[in-house]
């Protein structure tokens, strides 16, 4: 009998992503793949394979290009000023249907949420982004049930997020789907994500 796939989660990173939204799930993610039993992998790709420039200048080489990417478990679409641009590239939207149809669970971070809504993957859903974004939220398809004041908000096969540190929890929600809340409790641990307790 054949041995399953270890868990493989994909980060998708673009010229003007917010960098906190990509490296943050991707510290936890990567936490887990380095620390887990499963031997998960997780790797970072931009749709051409191309370094990107993020919103605060930082500039990151991706793993992969996005052809190369190969079947994934969870896909992770950051936000930051130029998700907006990606709501309106039909080139990317057709991507990224195409994608969520391969893959069973996609998630954003942040404004990343307003491109899942673009391309259509939330109408009718619950959804969740930066809360200076939920007004354009609404806007980019007004059947999505917006929802403020959480961190995340998981509707399945779609994950979604508040702002930027957001994606931290959003990535340690993930570690629990795909392997068990034990483990993420063991990263949030690794990485000191935790709210300290009084002096």
């Amino acid at each position: 009998m054949t041995a399953p796939r270890p868990p493989r989660v994909g980060i998708l990173l673009f010229d003007g992503v917010e960098e906190l939204d990509a490296v943050g799930p991707w510290e936890v993610l990567a936490q887990w793949a380095k620390h887990g039993a499963l031997g998960a992998e997780v790797l970072t790709f931009s749709l051409d394979g191309a370094p990107v420039r993020c919103a605060k200048g930082m500039e990151i080489t991706p793993t992969t290009r996005a052809s190369d990417v190969g079947p994934l478990d969870a896909l992770v679409h950051p936000g930051g000023p130029d998700a907006r641009r990606l709501m309106t590239d039909d080139a990317h939207l057709a991507w990224l249907r195409s994608a969520a149809e391969a893959t069973p669970l996609v998630a954003s971070v942040c404004t990343g949420a307003l491109v899942l809504a673009a391309a259509g993957l939330l109408t009718g859903r619950p959804a969740t982004t930066h809360h200076g974004a939920l007004g354009e939220l609404a806007a980019a398809d007004p059947t999505v049930d917006v929802r403020s004041g959480v961190r995340f908000v998981d509707d399945g096969d779609v994950v979604t997020s508040a702002g930027v540190t957001a994606g931290i929890d959003l990535a340690l929600h993930l570690v629990a789907r795909l392997d068990s809340p034990a483990a993420a409790d063991g990263v949030r641990w690794g990485i000191e994500h935790v709210v300290p307790a009084p002096a």
